[in-house]
């Protein structure tokens, strides 16, 4: 949630900022500074009032201790004035934040300076590529025949237990999934990043901590009877473990690392282009949290997109890191950073990691603040990162290494898998 002194500072700015993000409802920003103005005036009234019972009531007992009852006895009449003056404030203050609070949560978050204009993926910027796009062998095929082949997943199954975009992985396909998982999570924790298992439900002040709510009702599983929901990613229980807290700067920063599945309902997707893993309603990923202090947050955006880099190096597959625009960005987001791995037997390139620097956009809604060396107390910033999803992932590695004798994995799988070709 932006602050809105942010707002109040250089309202024209931040219109343009959110005009990056393609932002329409401009007009939100000048509602939300009239509405502080107003909630400013009522404090100021509630103040006196409460100021004028303190003194009035504080004359009372000094007007009795001297026997004057008449002058007492009009005080105690200015008291309940005051206090009825008071509780009308009161009223009209809390309905003014409740209407101000509901107008900041419209806001999305705004876009740094370095985020290219643009409304669609093709206006996206690569930043670098790397790795070597495979020539594959003269029988290659997409990785959903060569799922059914090895009888590494089955969709079919899935479809009965659940229903459509829900794969049962079996075999060796299940084993290549835990072998990722394990080797992520360790790639991880070597890196300094403290390994939670969390909830794959959160309520709702938790989905609402992390931008989740209210952009994002449509795309999450709703267990309705209980206001629960499903996670989309791990970073939402995980951020949220230090939701109203206080931290030390010396705490800073705080890194975090978690493997979740994660449903989405992807509601209508359809077509050649979310077929096999490409786009499914269940999925499993390892996320990467760091809550930094604000001056520090871009350096490690950078370490964090290189972390993720090295990860793709490591499993040997071609990539390449874009800087979203702002008509692509998420609604919590101030920057991002996609990863996407080129598939080679579907020829074209597939998402699978996001890097993003949410400044203070989270933690003023979830209220994670620190305190400084002189003691004042600041919001921090967070970050997150995919490393990595696996169904994307699974389908590049697969494709990319097939050959007459099986599917040879990159030697860093090795060890977890307990082989290095699939046969």
């Amino acid at each position: 949630m932006l602050q809105v002194s942010v707002l109040r500072n250089n309202p024209e700015w931040a219109k343009g900022r959110l005009g990056v993000k393609n932002f329409k409802q401009l007009e939100l920003v000048d509602a939300i500074v009239s509405l502080d103005d107003e909630r400013k005036s009522i404090q100021v009234g509630y103040d006196t009032a409460q100021a004028g019972i303190n003194a009035a009531s504080k004359e009372i007992g000094k007007l009795m201790g001297q026997g004057k009852k008449e002058e007492a006895e009009a005080a105690k009449a200015q008291v309940a004035g005051f206090k009825e003056q008071s509780t009308l404030l009161a009223e009209k203050l809390a309905a003014v934040e409740k209407e101000l609070y509901e107008a900041l949560v419209q806001l999305p978050n705004l876009p740094a300076q370095e985020v290219p204009i643009g409304k669609t993926p093709e206006e996206n910027v690569v930043v670098r590529q790397g790795g070597s796009i495979p020539t594959l062998y003269d029988k290659a095929v997409e990785h959903w025949f060569l799922l059914e082949k090895y009888k590494l997943a089955n969709f079919e199954l899935g479809n009965k237990v659940t229903g459509s975009g829900f794969p049962f992985y079996t075999g060796k396909g299940a084993k290549l999934q835990r072998s990722l998982v394990q080797y992520f999570l360790d790639f991880n924790t070597n890196a300094g990043y403290l390994e939670y298992l969390p909830p794959f439900m959160v309520n709702e002040q938790s989905a609402f901590a992390t931008g989740q709510l209210p952009d994002k009702e449509g795309q999450m599983y709703h267990a309705t009877e209980d206001k629960l929901y499903l996670i989309p990613t791990a970073e939402v229980p995980v951020t949220n473990v230090y939701r109203d807290t206080i931290l030390k700067e010396e705490d800073l920063p705080v890194k975090m690392t978690a493997y979740s599945p994660c449903f989405r309902r992807e509601a209508g997707s359809y077509g050649k282009d979310v077929r096999g893993l490409n786009r499914v309603h269940q999925f499993e990923k390892v996320e990467i949290i760091q809550i930094t202090h604000p001056d520090k947050s871009y350096a490690v955006l950078d370490e964090m997109v290189a972390h993720v880099e090295a990860l793709l190096n490591a499993l040997q597959l071609p990539y390449r890191i874009l800087r979203l625009c702002g008509g692509d960005m998420g609604f919590a987001s101030a920057i991002t950073y996609d990863f996407e791995v080129y598939s080679a037997a579907q020829k074209r390139w597939l998402e699978v990691s996001s890097v993003s620097n949410f400044e203070n956009f989270q933690t003023n809604r979830m209220k994670c603040r620190f305190k400084d060396g002189n003691n004042k107390t600041q919001l921090a910033h967070t970050l997150n990162g995919s490393s990595l999803a696996l169904p994307r992932i699974v389908a590049c590695l697969l494709e990319n290494n097939q050959t007459a004798e099986g599917i040879v994995l990159p030697a860093v799988l090795h060890s977890y898998f307990g082989g290095r070709v699939i046969v």
